[in-house]
């Protein structure tokens, strides 16, 4: 169990800033440490600029590293942030992050200020932080670490253990020691459990798993998270096309990346730019909504023209106009429903190991039974309320219809898109409630044209 206290209290942070502004040192470093380092990171967030100043004065730039590797904040604040330092400080706090968080922090700043502090910085750090930037973005490359512990297949358990006790300070994670071979590639892997319990005498080639599963550095993060998740482990390797050992990832990379990925489809399907920006300003925001809210628009244009394509049979039955939010409203929500399983579905690959028209065909199945409840329910409503059978069965059978036909589009879209190689989360809850819309209208008046003569 952990020493550290929960920091969650008013007075706790009006103590530490109290503490600060008198200057009090010593009494303020036992107070901070005493938090776990995600509430130190979110106590930091909380402060105004002139007291951050203080607190730069009273942590290391190592210290201070630990607080950036928890920080949440958005990407704009960073070289806000950054600035403030005293720029060989900066330097510094980066050179002490873990090499894969120090190139998360760069990533978000101007190019010429990264130059910068790459260029104070020791050799060492710069050319390992280097060496991740040049990996593109969203891959395992650039999600990795090189803070790593590898061995040999030709050494003992002792010898294991001594490279183990003396590289553990600096590697990000114990838990997996990578065997390597004379060329530096990747041959196995051991538990750190195995060596603790093993012989002292015992060679790391006869007690490795030699079956290693290993992700390319070229790998997409998303099918890195998959693996991980899908084999239950808390690092992965990462290996070039000849498998030399390149560095690793670990769980809390990969939570990150979950994290990133979720908001990123969760945007695609509220069809927003970034839902996980919060913007203050009224202008940002809106510049971020309106390309698709006008593309939605110019797609309701197109709705607002089908309808105006029935004006005669609305001007024969004007009843009609009254059941038009109903049938659009269900065709939208089936729509999604099928959408959200068929999107979800592919983002965890259940859909990879089933026929799709099997997927198609049970949809279509879906939208059936549930088409056949909704129009026998809506037509003895619409039946009793209007005192009309046939409209009721028109109603009916139009929602019969296009519950239907919407379940199969909202499966079907996200799986041609999906075989297009384009995010199948682009597919939006707007999106195909909008396309859904013209294809209820259409069912809708076209049975209503068709049946005209039952009406009047």
């Amino acid at each position: 169990m952990s020493d550290h206290k929960k920091f969650d209290t008013l007075r706790d942070f009006n103590e530490l800033i109290q503490l600060l502004l008198e200057e009090n040192i010593e009494y303020f470093r036992e107070k901070f440490f005493d938090l776990h380092p995600y509430d130190q990171a979110k106590f930091f967030v909380k402060l105004d600029k002139n007291v951050r100043m203080l607190l730069y004065r009273f942590l290391s730039p190592k210290e201070m590293a630990a607080i950036f590797e928890n920080i949440e904040i958005e990407e704009e604040d960073y070289q806000r942030i950054l600035s403030e330092m005293n720029p060989n400080f900066a330097a510094d706090m980066l050179a002490e992050m873990y090499a894969d968080d120090a190139v998360d922090v760069l990533n978000e700043i101007d190019k010429d200020q990264a130059a910068s502090y790459l260029t104070i910085m020791d050799d060492e750090s710069a050319g390992e932080i280097k060496e991740l930037l040049h990996y593109e973005e969203s891959t395992a490359g650039s999600i990795m670490t090189t803070e790593f512990i590898a061995i040999h297949a030709n050494q003992t358990v002792r010898s294991a253990m001594h490279i183990l006790k003396k590289e553990a300070p600096r590697a990000e994670t114990i838990y997996y020691v990578y065997v390597i071979n004379e060329e530096k590639q990747l041959v196995g892997v051991i538990s750190l459990r195995d060596l603790i319990i093993s012989d002292d005498e015992t060679m790391i080639g006869d007690m490795m798993y030699d079956r290693v599963l290993a992700v390319s550095v070229a790998e997409d993060q998303e099918e890195v998270a998959k693996k991980m998740k899908d084999y239950n482990f808390l690092a992965v390797p990462v290996v070039d096309f000849r498998n030399h050992l390149l560095g690793i990832i670990t769980v809390d990379d990969i939570m990150d990346v979950m994290d990133e990925e979720a908001s990123e489809d969760y945007s695609k399907l509220a069809a927003i730019s970034d839902v996980d920006s919060f913007d203050k300003n009224p202008l940002t925001a809106a510049r971020k909504r309106l390309p698709w809210l006008i593309i939605l628009l110019l797609l309701g244009m197109m709705t607002a023209n089908l309808i105006g394509k029935f004006e005669r049979t609305l001007e024969q039955v004007a009843i009609l106009a009254m059941f038009i939010p109903l049938i659009a409203g269900m065709a939208g929500n089936t729509g999604t429903q099928a959408l959200a399983v068929a999107v979800r579905g592919i983002a965890t690959g259940d859909h990879e190991h089933e026929s799709k028209w099997k997927l198609l065909i049970r949809e279509a199945g879906t939208g059936l039974i549930t088409g056949v409840t909704c129009g026998v329910l809506v037509t003895i409503i619409v039946y009793f309320w209007q005192h009309n059978l046939f409209l009721g069965i028109l109603v009916g059978l139009s929602i019969l219809a296009t519950l239907i036909v919407a379940t199969i589009a909202g499966a079907l879209v996200p799986l041609i898109m999906h075989r297009l190689k384009i995010d199948p989360a682009v597919a939006s809850g707007p999106f195909i409630t909008t396309i859904n819309d013209i294809l209820s209208i259409l069912i809708y008046f076209g049975m209503a044209t068709l049946f005209m003569s039952y009406l009047l």
